[in-house]
C-alpha cells in the first residue's frame, strides 16, 4: 500500500496542462450531493478529463445505480485545517507515536498539502446510490477515519463482505476501467491526473498541478460529454 507520505509521490514531477474545471452544478448528468458544500461553490470544480472519466464510470455502472459525488476541488486552506485537525486529533489520542508514525498515520486519510489530490482539481470524494439518489451500503460513512472505523474504511478491507463489498467492487470496476485510481485507505477517494495517480500509473509527471480556486474558470459542459 502506497500512502501519500510516501517521498515517492513527492517526487512525482508536477506539470498542468490547462484542462479547464467545470461546476458539477451545471452538469445533471451527474448527481452532485450538498453534504461538503462551501460558499465559493469549490466542492462542485472538477477538471474536465474527470469528469469525461465520471461518466463513462458511470455508463458502466449496473442497471439502477448511479455515481453520488460529494466532494471535488479542495482549497488549499481547507486541506491544511484537515490535515492539522486530524493529526492534533491523533496526537491526542497516541502521545506515545513517534513524529514520523504520526504523519504516515495522519495520511492515511487526509492528504500532506504538498502533494493534496483534491487542490489539483482531479480527485473526488464520492459513493454509490440508486435512480432515486439513495445511497447504498458501502461498509462505513464517507470519511470514516481508519482510527474510528478499525480500518473498514480501507476500500480493501477484510471486514467488509455481502452488499457492500460487492458495491465497492463495482466502483473498483468502474472507476478503474474509466482510468482514475483509488486511495486505498478510503474506498470513496479516486483520482485521475495527480501526483498520485502519476506514481501508480506510471505517467511521467502529473497532468494536473494544485491550483487556487479564484483563478480557475467554470465552463459548461454539453450534455453529450
Amino acid at each position: 500500500m502506497i500512502l501519500l507520505s510516501d517521498p515517492r509521490v513527492a517526487a512525482v514531477p508536477s506539470a498542468d496542462d490547462g484542462d479547464e474545471f467545470v461546476d458539477l452544478r451545471e452538469m445533471p448528468e451527474l448527481r452532485l450531493d450538498g453534504r461538503a458544500a462551501d460558499p465559493a461553490g469549490a466542492y462542485a470544480r472538477l477538471r474536465a478529463g474527470v469528469v469525461d472519466r465520471l461518466l463513462a464510470a458511470q455508463r458502466a455502472l449496473p442497471g439502477g445505480l448511479r455515481l453520488l459525488v460529494v466532494e471535488g476541488y479542495r482549497p488549499y486552506r481547507a486541506q491544511l485545517a484537515i490535515f492539522t485537525g486530524y493529526r492534533d486529533e491523533l496526537r491526542r489520542r497516541h502521545p506515545d507515536w513517534s513524529p514520523e508514525r504520526l504523519h504516515r498515520e495522519t495520511t492515511k486519510f487526509v492528504s500532506p498539502v504538498e502533494v493534496a489530490p483534491h487542490s489539483t482539481g482531479g480527485a473526488v470524494d464520492l459513493t454509490l446510490c440508486t435512480d432515486d439518489g439513495v445511497e447504498v451500503d458501502l461498509g462505513t460513512a464517507i470519511d470514516a477515519t481508519p482510527e474510528d472505523s478499525a480500518d473498514a474504511c480501507f476500500t480493501d478491507a477484510p471486514a467488509i463482505v455481502g452488499a457492500a463489498r460487492r458495491h465497492r467492487q463495482i466502483m473498483v470496476d468502474a472507476l478503474g476501467g474509466a482510468g482514475m485510481v483509488n486511495y486505498p485507505t478510503e474506498w470513496w477517494h479516486w483520482s485521475y491526473g495527480d501526483r498520485y495517480w502519476a506514481l501508480i500509473t506510471g505517467a511521467p509527471c502529473t497532468r494536473y498541478g494544485p491550483v487556487d480556486l479564484a483563478a480557475a474558470r467554470s465552463i459548461p459542459v454539453p450534455a453529450e460529454r
